[in-house]
């Protein structure tokens, strides 16, 4: 193993550590302490005056930049601690990191369209008491909606079902029938409300206490030359923007990246040309014998393994941690989900779009704008904030491995995304004016529909220039097998 100074908490089971290390006094100290970080490598990123960019009722501008450096922190901590080398200097640019949270709305393509981001049914309704949003863009998710709705997929339609409904009856019946939907509570609301109060202190990230590994213990070590995740496999069972993020980072680093999906899987087809960069794409049936053999066979010769279903789905494939560690017990597990790991909702199926109304984001945007409507954050923070956290454990996790020969669990939650932003309130914020993107952050790229405009990943790490080696393309296009 590598010998390098790290700070590590005592092994006694799989729990989360919550507790700090040091005593934080910054969002990006508190964030950089629940990954593991020891502070003495805080003096090797520099992130630039604290100016908005994005207009915002909280602070999403930092909550990007410090997100953002907590992954490249970790990853020039990996680096060092893989090579022996001294670790490199980071530098975030506050713009560029606002952008890469707008990735999924900046991405362009050249010659050729897009489909839409949304499906027509999705977003926001008035009920009979407030507001609620309905997230349709799954087939299954709008399905049950409009079900329970009784109405065709048309917007009028569905609108005035809508109306006729209790907010609270109506988001307790989609999501009873399978699918997707959050009224809109305010802050105090929320916090009165029993899933509030379960994830009242939950914290964006988590990384479990050390697990002591039965048997050999793979070499990270790597050549000075080496990218910093070169020569890492991970598996990738992620949707949407949260999970694609963590890993679309990870092989823009190097890291040799299998997505996997159910055969037929309908992705939300305008996020694929940005979350597929750099990733192979498999599909495999889990409850199909030949297809679950070859993906155990993937997983025995993993580092990575990273999730974003709901808790328990994994378990019921019988593919739940201990499953996987009997056979890969070095395995690093990163799983993140929407409404935490305790309470009433930790099962509940969500997005980004929905913890922001259901956490009192979208009340308090819409009462500082002084509108008759919700007003979520500028971007899909959540999801981009805790991909980036996601990389950054997923890194510090792989330093315990090469430094203490002990594997880790790593969580993350929106939900505990949502408690980062709102302790960030930036009164006026709305008034700061919009920034004006041009092609200037954005750079061009192939894909496999064709050519396209794309925010590179923010930020910088001295020496190591990001880059994907798989161009982005559509699910099921590759072999089920490591480089």
């Amino acid at each position: 193993m590598i010998n390098v100074d790290l700070v590590t908490a005592e092994a006694h089971d799989r729990k989360m550590t919550t507790s700090l290390r040091y005593a934080p006094t910054t969002r990006l100290e508190s964030l950089w302490s629940d990954v593991g970080g020891s502070p003495t490598h805080l003096d090797r990123v520099t992130t630039g005056e604290p100016e908005p960019v994005l207009p915002s009722v909280f602070d999403v501008t930092g909550f990007a930049v410090d997100t953002v450096a907590v992954a490249l922190l970790a990853v020039a901590e990996l680096w060092a601690t893989r090579t022996g080398g001294d670790m490199p200097t980071t530098a975030i640019d506050r713009r560029s990191a606002s952008a890469s949270f707008k990735s999924d709305a900046l991405l362009r393509a050249v010659g050729w369209d897009l489909p839409p981001i949304w499906d027509p049914v999705a977003g926001d309704y008035r009920t009979a008491d407030g507001w609620i949003r309905l997230h349709t863009n799954y087939p299954s998710h709008r399905r049950a909606a409009l079900e329970v709705l009784g109405t065709p997929p048309i917007r009028d339609s569905v609108a005035d079902a809508v109306r006729t409904w209790i907010g609270d009856d109506l988001e307790s019946a989609v999501v009873n029938a399978g699918g997707c939907a959050a009224t809109m509570r305010t802050q105090e609301s929320w916090r009165a409300h029993p899933a509030g109060q379960a994830t009242s202190n939950e914290h964006p990230i988590g990384v479990g206490e050390p697990v002591t590994i039965g048997g050999h213990v793979p070499d990270l070590a790597t050549s000075p030359e080496a990218r910093p995740l070169e020569g890492i496999r991970v598996l990738d069972l992620t949707r949407v923007i949260a999970g694609p993020v963590a890993t679309r980072l990870l092989a823009g680093y190097g890291a040799d990246v299998i997505r996997i999906d159910p055969p037929g899987f309908e992705e939300v087809g305008a996020l694929l040309p940005d979350m597929t960069a750099g990733k192979r794409c498999v599909a495999l049936d889990l409850t199909s014998t030949p297809d679950r053999d070859r993906f155990l066979e993937l997983l025995a010769d993993a580092h990575v393994v990273v999730g974003g279903l709901r808790p328990g789905a994994l378990a019921a494939l019988d593919l739940d941690v201990d499953s996987m560690r009997g056979i890969n017990p070095s395995i690093i597990t990163v799983s993140h989900d929407a409404y935490g790991w305790d309470g009433p909702w930790s099962q509940r199926r969500g997005f980004d779009s929905l913890v922001q109304m259901s956490t009192g984001i979208a009340a308090t945007g819409m009462a500082e704008a002084g509108v008759e409507h919700p007003v979520p954050l500028p971007a899909q923070a959540l999801d981009h904030g805790i991909g980036h956290l996601l990389a950054g454990a997923t890194c510090r996790a792989l330093v315990r491995l090469a430094t203490t020969g002990c594997a880790s669990d790593v969580r993350g939650s929106l939900v505990g995304a949502a408690n980062a932003v709102i302790q960030a309130p930036t009164p006026g914020g709305l008034g700061h004016p919009a920034p004006l993107w041009t092609d200037r952050d954005t750079v061009e790229a192939q894909s496999a529909w064709g050519p396209l405009r794309r925010v590179p990943l923010a930020g910088h790490v001295n020496g190591h220039e990001p880059s994907w080696s798989i161009e982005a393309g559509p699910l099921s296009l590759h072999a089920a097998t490591w480089s």
